[in-house]
C-alpha cells in the first residue's frame, strides 16, 4: 500500500512537469530585426567614363571566378590555385568547422542526458563515534547504476543557445568568403603589378638599345672631332641611368613573385613566372545599385549575422529569469558483497523532477542581461559601420578610375609631345644645330612621361581589382 501511494506521488509530480512543459511555447526575449541602415538610390560616382557599363546583377551570372573579366589564362590558372593552398583559407575553414560544431553542442542540450558507472570501496568507521551504528566496524560497499536527466526546454534558454550558434556558425561562413575575396584579390593585384612591371622593362629595355644607337652616334661624331667630349660622357650617362633603373625593376618583380607564391601555399623557391611584356585589357565592370550592396558584400552578411547571434544571446539571458524544470531517473545495484550484487533485492531506484528557480544572486542575472544587451547594440553598430564603409571602398574606387581615366588620356598626350620634342632634339643634333644636352633633356623628359603612363596603367588595374571587391566579386 506504501508503494502504491508513493507511485501515485510519482505520477503526480511528473503530470506536473510535463504540464510545466507544455507551456514552453513561451518565448522571453526580443525577436530579432535586422538593424536598419539608410542606403542611397545610386552611386556618387556611378557615372562611368567611355567604354564601361552601367547594368542591373543579373541573378543567372556567374557569380564564382571574377578574376576571368582580364582574360588571362595564366591568371585563371594562378587564381585555381589559391583556395587549395592559401593558409588563411584553411584557418578560416577550420574555424568554420569548428563553429559548426558548437551548433551540436548547443543542440544536444535539446536531448536527455544518460550517464553510467560503477563503484566499489571499503570504510572503515571510527569507534569513538557515539551513536553510529557501524561505529568501529569495516564495510564493503558495491554499486553499478544508470542516472538519466532531462531539462524540457521550458523557456527556450537552448533555443536562444542554438539560434546564437548558428548565426555564429553563418557568420564564420561568411568570413570565410571574405576571406576568399581578399586572397584571390591580392593574388590579381600583384599579377597585375607583375605584368606592369614586364611593360616597364620591356620599354626600358628598349630605351637602353636607342641609348646604346645614340651613344654610338655621339661616339663617332667625337671621333670625328665633331662632339665635345662632355657630350660623350652625357650619352654614356644616359645610358648607365636607364640600365640602372631597368634593373632596379628585377627587385620589386621579385617581391611580386614571391607574394604571389605565398598566397599559393607553396615555397617562394619553387616558383616562377616568365616575363610577359603584353599589356592587360582594362576589363568592363557592371556596378549596379547601391541596394544590391548588402547581399552580395561577404563582410556585412557576416556582420549582420553577428548581430542575429548578440540578440539571441540577450534571449538566454532574459530566459535566467525563468525557473528550470529537471526530470530525472536513477536505478541500479548496490551490495556489501561482491556476490550478492547481482541478487533481486540489491536494486535500487529513485526518480523525480524538481522545479528550480534563482530568488536572489546580487543582481547577477541583470547584469548579464545589460551586458548582453550592450553587445548587440555593438554588433549593430559595427553591423552599420561596415555597410558605410562598403559604400565609400566602392564611391572610392568609382572616383579613382575616372579620375585615372581622365588623367590617363592627358598622360598619353604628354607622352606624345615629349617623344615628338625627344625626335626633333635627337634630327637637331645630329644637324648640328644643337649640342647633346638637349638630346638628353628631352629624352630624359620622354622616359620619366612614358613610366609615368604606365605607373597610371598599373593604378587604373588596381583601383579595378579594389572595385571588385568592393562589390563582392560577384554582381
Amino acid at each position: 500500500m506504501h508503494v502504491r501511494k508513493q507511485s501515485m506521488k510519482l505520477g503526480y509530480l511528473f503530470a506536473a512537469g510535463l504540464s510545466i512543459a507544455a507551456m514552453s511555447g513561451c518565448t522571453p526575449g526580443p525577436a530579432y530585426v535586422r538593424p536598419s541602415v539608410t542606403v542611397p538610390t545610386h552611386y556618387k560616382e556611378s557615372t562611368p567614363p567611355k567604354g564601361w557599363l552601367a547594368a542591373q546583377p543579373g541573378d543567372a551570372a556567374d557569380r564564382g571566378d571574377w578574376w576571368k573579366v582580364f582574360g588571362d589564362p595564366k591568371l585563371d590558372e594562378l587564381e585555381a590555385r589559391v583556395d587549395v593552398g592559401n593558409q588563411t583559407i584553411q584557418k578560416s575553414l577550420a574555424n568554420l568547422r569548428q563553429a559548426r560544431a558548437t551548433i551540436g553542442v548547443a543542440r544536444s542540450s535539446y536531448f536527455p542526458q544518460v550517464t553510467a558507472g560503477t563503484d566499489a570501496n571499503v570504510n572503515h568507521t571510527s569507534k569513538d563515534v557515539v551513536g553510529h551504528a557501524l561505529a568501529g566496524r569495516t564495510v564493503q560497499d558495491y554499486s553499478m547504476g544508470v542516472t538519466a536527466s532531462w531539462e524540457p526546454d521550458l523557456f527556450d534558454r537552448i533555443g536562444h543557445a542554438v539560434d546564437a550558434a548558428k548565426a555564429r556558425a553563418q557568420a564564420s561562413e561568411a568570413d570565410l568568403a571574405s576571406i576568399r575575396l581578399s586572397m584571390h584579390a591580392e593574388l590579381a593585384l600583384d599579377y597585375v603589378d607583375l605584368r606592369q612591371i614586364d611593360v616597364e622593362a620591356a620599354l626600358l629595355k628598349k630605351l637602353v638599345d636607342n641609348y646604346v644607337q645614340a651613344k654610338n652616334l655621339v661616339q663617332t661624331q667625337f671621333d670625328g672631332g665633331i662632339a665635345s667630349e662632355s657630350e660623350l660622357a652625357q650619352a654614356e650617362t644616359q645610358l648607365q641611368v636607364a640600365k640602372a633603373q631597368l634593373i632596379d625593376l628585377g627587385e620589386v618583380r621579385a617581391q611580386r613573385e614571391h607574394a604571389m607564391a605565398v598566397l599559393m601555399g607553396v615555397p617562394p623557391a619553387n616558383f616562377s613566372l616568365p616575363p610577359m611584356d603584353k599589356a592587360l585589357p582594362l576589363p568592363t565592370i557592371p556596378v549596379g545599385v547601391p541596394s544590391t550592396l548588402l547581399q552580395r558584400r561577404p563582410d556585412i552578411a557576416a556582420a549582420e549575422r553577428r548581430v542575429a547571434a548578440a540578440n539571441a544571446d540577450v534571449g538566454e539571458a532574459t530566459s535566467a529569469f525563468f525557473p528550470d524544470l529537471v526530470l530525472s531517473a536513477t536505478g541500479g545495484l548496490e551490495a556489501s558483497h561482491f556476490a550478492q550484487l547481482a541478487t533481486l533485492p540489491s536494486r535500487f531506484w529513485a526518480i523525480g523532477p524538481a522545479l528550480i528557480g534563482t530568488l536572489f544572486d546580487g543582481g547577477r542575472r541583470h547584469a548579464q542581461l545589460s551586458a548582453a544587451e550592450a553587445t548587440r547594440d555593438a554588433a549593430a553598430a559595427d553591423y552599420r559601420q561596415t555597410v558605410l564603409s562598403a559604400f565609400q571602398e566602392v564611391e572610392d574606387n568609382l572616383a579613382s578610375l575616372h579620375v585615372l581615366a581622365d588623367e590617363s588620356a592627358t598622360q598619353q598626350r604628354a607622352v606624345d609631345a615629349s617623344s615628338q620634342a625627344a625626335d626633333l632634339a635627337m634630327t637637331r643634333y645630329q644637324d648640328g644645330a644643337t649640342d647633346y644636352l638637349e638630346v638628353v633633356t628631352t629624352q630624359s623628359v620622354n622616359l620619366a612621361q612614358t613610366r609615368a603612363l604606365v605607373e597610371l596603367s598599373r593604378r587604373r588595374f588596381a583601383a579595378d581589382v579594389g572595385l571588385i571587391k568592393a562589390l563582392g566579386g560577384t554582381w
